[in-house]
């Protein structure tokens, strides 16, 4: 199997890498959060966060707090371990001669 094969797809866009990147250091993260810290606009980090969500690689939820709503974003396991595969398949890649 080559290198470039074990790269996930679902990782291919640097929107998605940063989203999982932030959720991988923190327990969760909210929409503001993600959209401050990756500098994209609501539209773009919506369809990436959606992206990662129909592959059962993000957990969504959402609440109120104090009268205001609050969507809150975690990696799932499956989203865990498919974003450490690919960071180590990177690196394989980076570090090959």
């Amino acid at each position: 199997m080559s290198i470039l094969s074990k790269l996930n797809k679902a990782f291919d866009h640097r929107v998605r890498l940063g989203i999982m990147s932030v959720l991988m250091v923190n327990e969760y993260a909210d929409f503001r959060t993600l959209k401050d810290l990756l500098e994209v606009t609501d539209g773009n980090l919506a369809s990436h966060i959606k992206a990662l969500e129909k592959v059962d690689y993000i957990k969504v939820e959402k609440q109120f707090i104090a009268r205001k709503p609050n969507t809150q974003y975690s990696a799932t396991k499956l989203g865990q371990e498919a974003f450490k595969k690919h960071i180590d398949a990177l690196e394989h890649l980076i570090n090959k001669h």
